[in-house]
């Protein structure tokens, strides 16, 4: 059976830019590919996603309709955020001092009993390490 895991927006962008450890981001798409692994979202990463792609100035309009075309045809496991996950969220973000969307990651991994991934440094230093694995400590 594939194991859960919840993958944060830093992560997902690496696959449309190359950037460090954009090879390891690969690699977790491969085994996502290949059904090694589920990945879960909140329903919002699709646009943190495409809103980090259209600040980059890498990606006209066509081709950011493509990206977001792609990232919906993947087949992620999206959820809503609300009711039990919403309070985690929340407590989380109050917590450690983060966005209410970076907390809504950690709730989702909360949730599912499975690691947040995230290429974020910030969000990284600021949890324990149960909650979350920096992609750039992944083994190729």
């Amino acid at each position: 059976m594939a194991k859960n895991i919840v993958l944060d927006a830093s992560v997902i962008v690496k696959w449309f830019i190359d950037e460090n450890d954009s090879d390891k981001a690969e690699i977790i798409k491969e085994q996502f590919i290949n059904e090694k692994i589920n990945i879960i979202i909140p329903s919002l990463l699709y646009y943190e996603v495409l809103n980090t792609l259209k600040y980059s100035k890498l990606f006209n309009i066509d081709e950011l309709n493509l990206v977001g075309e792609s990232i919906e045809n993947y087949g992620f496991k999206a959820v809503v955020i609300k009711d039990e996950i919403r309070e985690k969220m929340v407590e989380i973000a109050i917590k450690h001092d983060i966005s209410i969307y970076d907390a809504s990651y950690i709730a989702l991994a909360e949730k599912f009993n499975t690691q947040l991934i995230t290429a974020d440094e910030k969000i990284s230093k600021k949890l324990p390490k149960n909650l979350k694995l920096l992609i750039s400590n992944l083994k190729n």
